[in-house]
């Protein structure tokens, strides 16, 4: 044999025991979940949270998990669904995906939570980083979110911004806008991002705020339009779309957040480490990065102990903006 050819059948047998050893792993990360595995998710079918679910979901089923269902228990923005998750049996079947404000925010802008952030669910893994942005009809007269600080000066009575979940930072940032403008933006809340966008569509209300994941259909479709994006810089699926910060309104820079997967506090570290392990090969993915970044998501994994250490880092880093900016939620 050559020694070309002799390089070439060990690097396609490396290539094969890779393949087989990673099959094996996914096998037993599937292995350890006794059971049909379900993702639990605080809002309606259609929005950004949804949407990662049921491509994970998938992304499992191809890992070697014989199911796994997605339950959609919307309202109180996120929180009955965290609830149902943080009473369930520690097997590893039921799961909680659930974006980052309900672990580093809420439990600074709720008096009375009902449950604890800390202590009722423990951290599987960190999923992708969710892009947010402000959002108004596609007929609306205004185009960008300086123009809409001048078209709501004008007005004679208060505007209004849709919400997913109050207590959030979109919240935050309209609160910022009438202290720093001299606004009267009123949030409305919303089970779930489907229904608040389509009451932004026929102008129901002024704008809205969440997820351009959660956008991207009615924006595709031409009944909406972005006046900016949160955070410091552009998205690469919309070049286009200034920031709000580049618009010279820093109100919503920090304005963005994560989803992450949870579990009851009480399962068992294995049960957890498998979880885990699966999360993240799912996310290494190149089809599944794709989807979701089409969508308005940015894949970026974390393991279970560093999730635990962002969420305390970033709920120290918010405490000033919200002591600031007085805002108490019931």
């Amino acid at each position: 044999m050559s020694i070309s050819h002799l390089t070439r059948a060990i690097l396609t047998g490396a290539a094969i025991a890779c393949a087989i050893a990673s099959a094996s792993g996914h096998a037993q990360s599937a292995a350890a979940i006794a059971g049909v595995p379900t993702i639990t998710v605080g809002f309606a079918p259609g929005g950004a949270a949804d949407t990662t679910a049921r491509l994970y979901a998938q992304a499992l089923q191809d890992q070697g998990f014989e199911k796994v269902l997605v339950d959609n228990k919307p309202g109180a923005s996120g929180r009955i669904a965290l609830n149902a998750v943080k009473t369930a049996a520690p097997d590893g079947l039921t799961m909680y995906l659930g974006g980052s404000p309900l672990f580093t925010l809420l439990p600074l802008t709720y008096q009375n939570l009902n449950y604890d952030a800390d202590r009722d669910l423990r951290p599987v893994a960190a999923l992708v980083e969710i892009p947010t942005a402000v959002v108004a009809a596609a007929d609306a007269p205004y185009n960008n979110i300086v123009e809409y600080v001048e078209w709501a000066k004008r007005q004679p009575k208060p505007t209004t911004l849709g919400l997913a979940t109050l207590g959030s930072s979109g919240h935050l940032g309209a609160l910022s806008l009438n202290k720093n403008h001299g606004l009267r933006i009123e949030p409305v809340a919303y089970r779930g991002a489907a229904p608040m966008l389509i009451d932004v569509a026929s102008q129901e209300v002024s704008i809205g705020w969440d997820a351009v994941a959660s956008m991207m259909p009615l924006y595709q479709g031409g009944k909406i339009k972005f006046l900016g994006i949160s955070g410091t810089k552009r998205l690469s699926t919309l070049p286009d779309v200034p920031t709000i910060a580049e618009q010279g309104i820093p109100d919503y820079r920090t304005a963005t957040s994560w989803y992450g997967i949870y579990v009851p506090a009480a399962t068992p570290d294995a049960t957890v480490a498998a979880l885990e392990k699966a999360f993240i090969q799912a996310s290494e993915d190149p089809t599944l990065r794709q989807r979701l970044l089409d969508n308005g998501l940015v894949v970026s994994p974390m393991p279970a102990k560093a999730v635990s250490q962002r969420i305390v880092q970033e709920r120290e880093a918010v405490r000033p903006v919200v002591e600031e900016s007085g805002i108490k939620m019931d």
